[in-house]
Order: C-alpha cells, then structure tokens, then sequence
C-alpha cells in the first residue's frame, strides 16, 4: 500500500499547492478530500490486476501500467518473477540479467537472457508451464519468461519476451499466420522415433535451435494411450505436443482471482474428454490478460476458453521439468494466439460445438457429451481424436468389430450434414480409424471454402457396434443379355465374397434410357466409394466449393453397403458445383467453355446417365465393367 500513502501524503501536507492560501479552512478540506477520492481511484486503476487485500493471493506489489523497455536493460541488473510452484499463489523468485539478444526471436524481436534465483527457481529450473511468468526490474514490467536453453541445462537461464513486443497483440485483429503451428513438436536433444504409417516431412534436421519456447504440452485427460499414438503425427503436424497421466480438469470453483504470475489454462476439448494446455500470466487489465510469451498454436485468431488452473506439484527433471495442474473454473475466451504470446478476453464467452456420442453393442449403451473448439485447422483433427478414442475405449472393441454409423453435423444456416454409413475392417486399418477418418474429411471440407466461415452447432452420433466382420469384394458383374434396346429394361447380376462366408448374388435391374445412341454401352459395377472418388473436388485444381455446394454434395454421397449400377454413356458429363449435367452436347459445351477455364466447372469424357443400387448388409469393394450392344 506504498503508492496510496504517498499520495495521501503529497495531496494533505501543507503547502502542497495553491489551496492553503487561497481556501478557506472549510472549503479547502472538501477540496482536498475531493483530490485525495481521485488519487485514490486512480490508485485502484493503477493496481486493478492486484488482489484485494483480504484475498488469500497477492500480486507483485508493481504497478503494471510501467513498462521497462529492452533499450533500458543492461547486464548485472537484479529483478523478481512471479509463478506458481503449488496451489494458486504466485510466488517471487529473484532475476538477474544477462544480456540482450538482438533480434533472437525474428526481425526485431529481442529476447532478454536472465538467470532465476531462488531455492524453488534453482531446484526445479525452468519448467514446462511456467512460461508466461511476469519479471518485474525496478518496478517496471519487463516482459515473460518464455524461453530455455537445451534440456540439460545445469543453470536456471531463460529467455524473456519483452512486455513491448505482447502489447502489440491486438484482439481485432483477423489474419492467420501462414506460417501455420511454431511450436517445437519435438525437444532439442530428443531422439527421432519412427511412428508405423507417420511420415517426416524433415527427415534430416539440418540445423539446431538452443534457445526454444518453454513447453506448453497439452494434456490429454479421459485419452487411452492408443489413440495418442495414432494421431501423434497428425498432432505434431499442428504443433500440439501431447501428454497423459500430468493433470487433469474439474469443475470446482477458485476464489483466487487471474493476477500476474497465475496459471490460466486454454482448452480444446472439455466435458467427458479434457485436452488443455497451460501457460502463466503476465499481463492483465481489467478487460484483457497477457499470457506465454510465445505461441501456443500461431494461428492467429481463435476462440479458445479460458480457466483458472491449479498446480498440483511442480517436477523438477533435468529431461523435462513440469508443473502437473488441474483446470477449474472458467473466466472468459483467448482470442488471439500469436508470435509473442496469446491474448484472453474476461468477457468473453467461447462457442464450442457439443458433441453427443451414442454408442451402442453387447452390453450396456455409453453415451458421452463433450465441446471441441471451433477452429478451421484444429477441429477436424479433435473430431477424429475423440471419436476414435470413445469406440476404442469399449470393452466390445475387437479386431473384427463393425461400426453402423448414423447422425448428423448441424451447420447454423445449411441443411444438416448427414452422417450414415457403415465401417467393417478392410486391410490393416484399424475400423475405428476408419470412421475417424471419415468424420475429419467431412469437417476439412465444410471447413475447407474461402467464401464464409462456417458456424457449426453441433454433432450427433449413433454407433452400433457388431462383433462380426462385415465386409465383401465385389468379385465378378454379368449381364442376362448382350444386346439390347432403348427403353429397355436388363438385370445386371453381382457376385459378392464376404469375408469367411458363401457367395452372395444381388441382382440388380436397371432400364437403358432412351437417348442412348448406337453402339457400346459400358456399365460400371461398384461401390460407392468408387463413384464418390470421381466426384471430390481435387484442391490442386485450384477449384473449391462454397458451403452449401460443399453440404449438398457431403449428402449425395453413396452409402458403403449398397452396390450400384451406373450406365456410362460416351458424351461427356459437366459438374458445376454440386449440380451434374450428364450427355450435355457438344454445341453446349463449347458455349459453357469460359466456365472451364476458371475452374467454376469440370468436365468428365464419359457421362453416367442412369444409376441404380441395392443394399447388401455388407462393407462393399470393389468395381467391374462390363459391357452391352445396343442396336
């Protein structure tokens, strides 16, 4: 309370001003009171992130509004930081300087080296989460501690992100770095492992980077190991560096308000499975919070919650020192995650897509409830994550299991994305994974348009899980006829071999339209992935749809347990958009030609005039082509 009795004692000390000889005794005292309210106000502004003084925390006793600028920092200069070891109490720890890193971190962006004091600073050294933590020279905020040196460090050594280079985070701002993730996916010094099926997209690592970002790992509450290994290369891709078994999330209130030097979380998923990752605050007024000092993802703008954390223990390690920490309450929304750190809102409340699973086999029905961030480049991967994470974790789960999959992905203004089909083990890929995959595509795409952003509601989903092995390849197509007519009608007979069962024979009649000309008529039987194949917009191209064209063409999709009959006629067949224009003439071509040039319009040499399907009860692959004269 040093500030408040030094304004007490400058606006009531005689002569302190013109009031003295002017006033009147009386109206001097009103005067005076009236300054010594505003000094008091101002007092509060100054030292609005600071905790009231019953309150069980304290913030460092600095007003944040004085900043320290990089040019003013010289070596041997002495400081505190503040983290938290355990509980919610930040506590100090000593700084000392030791140099200025000139454009370390990019293009004028400066990192100050320093070295923490301290028995708690020097046992644990610096740790995974403290990143964030506020250090305070003469008074004045400097910046976040945010970087370390190697892993096996024997020193204390940390690199600061200057407090200058966060303010620049502005909250409107609505780029997406190109740049993608900028997290380290893998630790200097860390060995290179082989993941079956991960590819590298730097097999060789040509160079190497000492001083990195503190890790900020994202914990996996609720995750089997199975499923973290499955998607490690995907969840390396984006820069999320997984961990289990360090923490996890609970609903239970903390009274202890957000100050600098508090843990605060950023959550991707929440309810029924929990991912977080959790850095230390360093800044914050009364609408907004500064935190990290690096990125946890640098895509730019986002809409992340935002909650109190608790530090269960902090570990020290020389290999990977980390605070373990359990999330609480909520308090708002991180808006923007950049280069120099991430950017919290206190008003503002996150829209997440809740995700209902209903799964259904022998025994008793699970059904989870969960939220998944709204992110263009994270929540097709989060999708696929948690999906195959809930039917992995059934104790009906087995090698053989097939998964008849029906729901929907509800998108605020379009028709409901119809989520139905069914997934039998094919090859060495794994069923659940299957569905994963199926799922993620479908969200990349409604994602993946450059017109809008879609606003998706929510996700509901029914599995019924069958303990056999439903799966069949098309093994051989005929015809009753060889010849036939326009108009007329012929029966096209499939041959299907399930897996360890009899052949099964579905015919399937389908009538030649009458416009097709003399000559050959090729007739394709297949599934109805084959016929989908032909139809997905390849991105090389240059070609993407807009969202409803994307939703309508997701709902046309065949279904995986039919076979389908089509009838290839040998004039060529238009797609604009998601509408298809089979047999259109030459004449018409030529005048739609401009479309093919900018890519609005794509064009196939053969047309599927008539399509025709029955179901069979099984996962069906495979296509023949068989052929009819017609006179």
């Amino acid at each position: 309370m040093h500030e408040l009795s030094f304004l007490v004692a400058f606006f009531t000390a005689p002569g302190s001003g013109s009031y003295d000889c002017i006033c009147s005794a009386l109206v001097c005292s009103m005067k005076k009171a009236v300054l010594l309210l505003n000094a008091l106000f101002v007092f509060l502004a100054l030292g609005h992130a600071q905790t009231s003084a019953d309150s069980k925390t304290t913030a460092p006793d600095l007003p944040q509004t004085q900043i320290m600028k990089v040019d003013d920092v010289r070596p041997g200069m002495k400081g505190i930081g503040y983290t938290v070891f355990e509980g919610t109490k930040p506590e100090p720890m000593g700084v000392e300087v030791l140099g200025v890193l000139r454009n370390l971190n990019g293009p004028k962006s400066d990192v100050v080296l320093v070295r923490l004091k301290g028995e708690k600073a020097e046992f644990t050294g610096v740790v995974a989460g403290m990143s964030g933590s506020p250090v305070y020279i003469d008074g004045k905020l400097l910046g976040a501690i945010a970087y370390r040196i190697g892993q096996f460090s024997k020193e204390p050594i940390a690199g600061v992100t200057p407090i200058e280079q966060m303010l620049e985070i502005n909250e409107f701002d609505q780029s997406i770095p190109q740049s993608g993730a900028a997290t380290s996916a893998r630790p200097f010094g860390a060995a290179k492992t082989s993941t079956p099926g991960a590819t590298d997209a730097n097999p060789v690592q040509s160079y190497a980077q000492y001083l990195q970002p503190i890790d900020a790992p994202f914990v996996f509450n609720g995750f089997n190991e199975a499923a973290i290994r499955q998607f490690a290369p995907s969840f390396a891709s984006v820069g999320i560096v997984p961990v289990m078994g360090v923490g996890s999330a609970s609903k239970e209130k903390q009274p202890e308000p957000v100050v600098p030097g508090s843990a605060v979380s950023a959550i991707l998923v929440r309810g029924d499975m929990d991912v977080a990752a959790t850095c230390t605050v360093t800044y914050t007024d009364k609408d907004h919070l500064l935190a990290c000092g690096h990125p946890l993802t640098q895509y730019g703008m986002i809409d992340m919650p935002m909650t109190k954390a608790n530090v269960v223990a902090t570990l020290a390690s020389p290999l990977n020192a980390f605070k373990i920490i359990n999330t609480t309450e909520p308090v708002g929304a991180f808006v923007q995650d950049r280069h120099t750190g991430i950017l919290g809102r206190f008003d503002r409340e996150p829209r997440m897509i809740p995700v209902t699973l209903s799964i259904h086999g022998a025994g008793a029905p699970r059904e989870y409830h969960y939220e998944v961030l709204n992110n263009a480049k994270l929540t097709p991967l989060m999708m696929m994550a948690t999906v195959y994470n809930a039917l992995m974790g059934m104790n009906q789960y087995g090698e053989e299991t097939t998964y008849r999959m029906n729901g929907r992905i509800q998108v605020s203004g379009f028709s409901d994305v119809r989520m139905t089909n069914m997934f039998s083990p094919v090859d060495a890929t794994p069923t659940a994974y299957a569905v994963a995959m199926s799922l993620g595509d479908h969200f990349g795409r409604i994602y993946d348009n450059p017109f809008e952003a879609p606003t998706v509601k929510g996700v509901k989903l029914e599995f019924d899980l069958e303990r056999e092995r439903h799966s069949a390849v098309l093994e051989s197509a005929r015809t009753d006829v060889t010849e036939a007519r326009p108009g007329d009608e012929i029966t096209i007979e499939a041959v299907l071999r399930p897996y360890r069962g009899d052949r099964i024979v579905r015919r399937i009649p389908v009538r030649v339209p009458t416009s097709v000309p003399k000559g050959s008529l090729r007739i394709l039987v297949s599934d109805g992935e084959t016929l989908d194949r032909s139809r997905r917009v390849n991105p090389a191209m240059g070609r993407r749809l807009d969202l409803h064209s994307t939703i309508e063409l997701l709902n046309k999709e065949h279904l995986n347990d039919h076979v389908y009959v089509s009838l290839l006629e040998a004039n060529p067949q238009a797609t604009v958009e998601d509408k298809v224009m089979p047999a259109v003439p030459l004449s018409v071509m030529n005048v739609m030609e401009g479309m093919r040039a900018t890519q609005e319009m794509v064009v196939f040499n053969e047309s599927a005039v008539n399509e025709s399907s029955t179901p069979v009860g099984y996962v069906v692959t495979g296509a023949q082509i068989i052929s009819v004269s017609i006179k």
